[in-house]
């Protein structure tokens, strides 16, 4: 019961008591040197008082405190709902205190969180403006020199609108990850989910990005030979722009000479892990919380020679996580990085009599 007695009766009662002893006590005093008062009326003058201080300090707690500390409670609207509700509200400064206190901190993270946003968003509009800036100047110098005169020349008209295509198919590659990525984020990209072989997806990359890797020497290369295929759960067409992305990053990364590998692991009962490992450049520490951000790249100036979006591995991650997978990395700078990520193990696709026909045929 005296666990839901309000503070400001338990202040009400003390006070009042206190009053009526000094009350008394005066009126006792005057009495004894004045005249003789029988004791019930002095009783009654010590209920009378404390009846009455009560009320006047209760009456003045609930309309100049407690409803002033209640408009603090409603002014601090953010709080969790549960707090504001009539009940909750109380006189104890200490709950109040601890409920502003609260309110105070969460409005420090929020704060802290909003200037880290806003300083990613800053960079962010400065990573797409200088992307796009490039290939928008070198289409608009070309065209202007043709208009300019130069288009009456076959020749160099011809080698200015093939250079000026080529600013305009970057462009376009550009907008069209970016509106992957988008759409990644969103939920709206839909996955189509079936059993395939890993290792010849990961073959046809290899023959994919042959001659890329041949112009820095680079090997491509299993960890081990697999024989038997390794069947898989995912997006086969989304798995291989992953496997082709990290891929091209490790090539663009790699040191001439050097060697991509990839394995391919038993993780757990229906899990496996594929890694993709080099021997180039390596991440410093610092680089590799961001590694995934978009447009980020490691090296600010050389990295930019090699092309691509620098969405690459933004991409990646949100592929990997649409299929609620996850993807990890290590890097020792000048050394090497690995870039791993799980997928769920699949059965091996059981051929109908329609697609026995097919083949046949």
């Amino acid at each position: 019961m005296a666990k839901h007695f309000k503070r400001s009766y338990k202040f009400a009662v003390k006070t009042s008591f206190y009053i009526m002893l000094f009350l008394t006590a005066v009126l006792t005093l005057f009495t004894y040197i004045t005249a003789e008062i029988p004791v019930l009326a002095l009783v009654g003058f010590a209920l009378i008082c404390y009846l009455f201080s009560f009320f006047i300090i209760q009456f003045r707690v609930e309309h100049f405190i407690y409803k002033r500390i209640k408009k603090i409670y409603d002014n601090v609207s953010l709080l969790d709902s549960t707090t504001l509700r009539p009940s909750q509200v109380t006189t104890d400064m200490a709950t109040l205190t601890r409920e502003v206190e609260k309110f105070a901190e969460h409005k420090k993270l929020e704060i802290e969180t909003l200037k880290v946003r806003d300083s990613y968003r800053k960079e962010f509009m400065g990573n797409v403006s200088h992307e796009l800036k490039t290939p928008l100047f070198t289409v608009q110098g070309y065209i202007l020199t043709l208009l300019d005169g130069a288009m009456k020349d076959k020749a160099v008209r011809k080698k200015y609108l093939q250079r000026a295509n080529k600013g305009v198919e970057r462009l376009i590659y550009i907008v069209s990850d970016l509106d992957m990525i988008t759409k990644l984020e969103a939920g709206e990209l839909n996955l189509h989910i079936e059993s395939f072989n890993i290792v010849e997806l990961i073959q046809n990359s290899f023959d994919l990005l042959e001659m890329k890797a041949a112009k820095k020497n680079i090997t491509l290369t299993f960890d081990l030979p697999y024989e038997d295929p390794i069947w898989v759960k995912a997006d086969e067409e989304r798995m291989q722009q992953v496997i082709t992305n990290l891929i091209v990053n490790s090539i663009k990364y790699g040191k001439k000479e050097g060697t991509t590998e990839i394995s391919i692991e038993n993780l757990i009962k229906n899990k496996v892990i594929v890694r993709v490992t080099d021997n180039g450049e390596g991440i410093e520490k610092q680089n590799i919380p961001r590694l995934f951000e978009r447009f980020y790249r490691v090296d600010k100036s050389g990295s930019r020679k090699e092309g691509g979006s620098g969405l690459g591995l933004s991409i990646v991650k949100h592929i990997i996580e649409a299929h609620d997978e996850k993807i990890y990395v290590e890097s020792v700078f000048g050394v090497g990085s690995e870039f791993s990520f799980t997928l769920e193990k699949g059965e091996k696709p059981v051929k109908t009599s329609f697609d026995i026909e097919i083949g046949e045929a």
